[in-house]
């Protein structure tokens, strides 16, 4: 086999490998705003990242951010706070629509967590606000791309008051419900970088 003919098949190796790296659930005709509220909700994500650590520091005193929630994961489940919405690599199987759908769902579910905590615990105000601005951009994201995405049906409301009883319960639900959040955060991010790539 000589040279070219070796320099040809590697180019058409590279090039099927991109095609198909490309995310197939993403639409090819999604308008210039799409993108440029990609980006924004990006940045924002990034700054939430920064106020989830902020948040801890000032309301959690038995538990570190990075402190291991396995062995609290049964009082999770007790204490009503739900886990994550799952968010996965687009594909024809996990459409934009569904993704959008989880991301509003994730988002709100975490501003209702949040609030509920607000009352037992000061220093959660910028984590909230900038999560409300993290919602507008996705309900942006859902308008510009014309879904029908609506996260609200899978976000029952958390029944979590009931369980803040004493300050350790409210310390679990914090360090619980913000390691949670950054996890999701880190998701969320992962995903606007991908749908922040998209060209009209």
């Amino acid at each position: 086999m000589d040279t070219w003919t070796v320099i040809i098949l590697l180019h058409c190796f590279l090039f099927t490998s991109f095609v198909q790296s490309a995310p197939v659930g993403l639409p090819s005709n999604l308008p210039p705003a799409f993108r440029e509220t990609a980006v924004e909700a990006k940045t924002l994500g990034e700054k939430i990242l920064r106020d989830i650590s902020a948040a801890h520091a000032a309301t959690v005193k038995d538990f570190s951010l990075e402190s291991s929630t396995s062995n609290l994961q049964i009082m999770a489940a007790s204490m009503g706070i739900p886990s994550s919405p799952v968010l996965k690599a687009l594909s024809e199987h996990f459409t934009l629509d569904v993704c959008v759908s989880r991301m509003l769902a994730g988002v709100q579910m975490y501003q209702n967590l949040l609030e509920v905590l607000s009352s037992k615990a000061s220093g959660l105000e910028d984590l909230r606000a900038d999560l409300r601005d993290l919602l507008n951009h996705i309900n942006k994201l859902k308008e510009a791309a014309q879904l029908a995405a609506d996260g609200s049906a899978q976000n029952p409301g958390p029944d979590l008051a009931s369980h803040l009883q004493d300050s350790y319960s409210v310390q679990v639900a914090l360090h619980l419900t913000l390691t949670q959040l950054r996890s999701f955060g880190h998701d969320l991010n992962r995903t606007f970088r991908v749908l922040s790539t998209c060209r009209p």
